[in-house]
């Protein structure tokens, strides 16, 4: 695909590729998401990591209404593989910048505009690794906050001002990156299979001499966990055991890279525990959460990444 002409010093909306990954996506969310996003940039791929025939089949019919690229994985090589695929997609339509997405993230329509502005100005004063909107839980309309890593305890800011806020790390959907930052900084890391791709990132770019910001006036619908389940000392977002592997598996990994803030580490420790008692001890099903988060530590400790079947 032929993009429009790159104008010196700026990043331009038709020259920004969506990339969204998707694995069993709920179809009418995803065409929602599509009916949102697509008007506002210049292309769009979607990388599907083994979703199954009659998936790809609706993705396929998707991709033809939309006027996006279909890349089909006949396995689910992890978020962080299907990410670089789309990046490199991206190159070879010369992109400015990609713009990383969630099957289930629900943009504004004027979203990607927001980004760039936010761009546009946090870059006349900084590196900008990426820029990120202001997530938004659909199920109760909280908006997550943005986070400065601090000890003992995080700074976390919720803002819908427009001015950009500088952050320590941005969640996956919704970020802007450049290409010319992702040539420096490099890709995702595969790896990590799922979960903590985007943390990884976050924090190889910080160690590169580059920040991430948030834009709060650039608002994306999103769904953090399979669900909220309020407990005994309030709410909670819940998780599968697989991925409570993986979340606790990754974070220890992450402990081991040279490139992960100290500071991070020690506040990051106490929260881990507190996660394996908690799912442990009052969430369903506790034996087979407690049983899969015991062997992420492991094998963290052991250094195994890739997915946990190949560990």
């Amino acid at each position: 695909m032929r993009l429009p002409g790159h104008i010196a010093g700026r990043i331009d909306a038709g020259r920004v590729v969506a990339v969204a990954v998707t694995y069993r996506p709920d179809l009418p969310v995803l065409t929602e998401l599509l009916e949102r996003l697509r008007p506002q940039l210049g292309a769009m791929v979607l990388v599907d990591n083994g979703s199954g025939d009659a998936a790809v089949a609706g993705l396929r019919a998707l991709a033809l209404r939309f006027e996006a690229d279909l890349i089909v994985n006949a396995e689910n090589l992890g978020v962080g593989a299907a990410l670089n695929q789309g990046i490199a997609w991206a190159r070879t339509c010369e992109a400015d910048a990609v713009l990383l997405m969630d099957q289930d993230s629900l943009p504004a329509t004027d979203m990607l505009v927001r980004l760039l502005e936010a761009w546009r100005v946090a870059s006349s004063s900084a590196k900008v690794a990426a820029v990120g909107p202001r997530a938004v839980d659909v199920r109760n309309g909280d908006s997550a906050p943005f986070v400065r890593v601090g000890f003992p305890l995080n700074r976390k800011i919720v803002t819908r001002e427009a001015v950009p806020l500088a952050c320590d790390f941005l969640i996956t959907s919704g970020s802007l990156i450049p290409i010319g930052v992702l040539d420096e900084v490099g890709d995702m890391d595969a790896s990590l299979f799922i979960d903590s791709v985007d943390l990884e990132w976050c924090f190889r770019a910080r160690a590169a001499g580059f920040s991430c910001f948030g834009a709060g006036n650039a608002e994306m619908g999103h769904r953090i966990g399979d669900g909220i389940r309020r407990l005994a000392f309030g709410s909670s977002f819940v998780h599968s055991p697989v991925r409570l592997y993986y979340m606790m598996r990754n974070r220890v990994l992450l402990y081991r890279r040279p490139t992960t803030p100290g500071v991070w580490i020690g506040q990051d420790i106490p929260r881990a525990i507190f996660k394996l008692l908690r799912f442990s001890a009052l969430v369903a099903p506790r034996g087979r959460n407690c049983a899969a988060m015991l062997a992420g530590i492991r094998d963290g400790l052991r250094g195994r990444a890739g997915p946990r079947d190949a560990a």
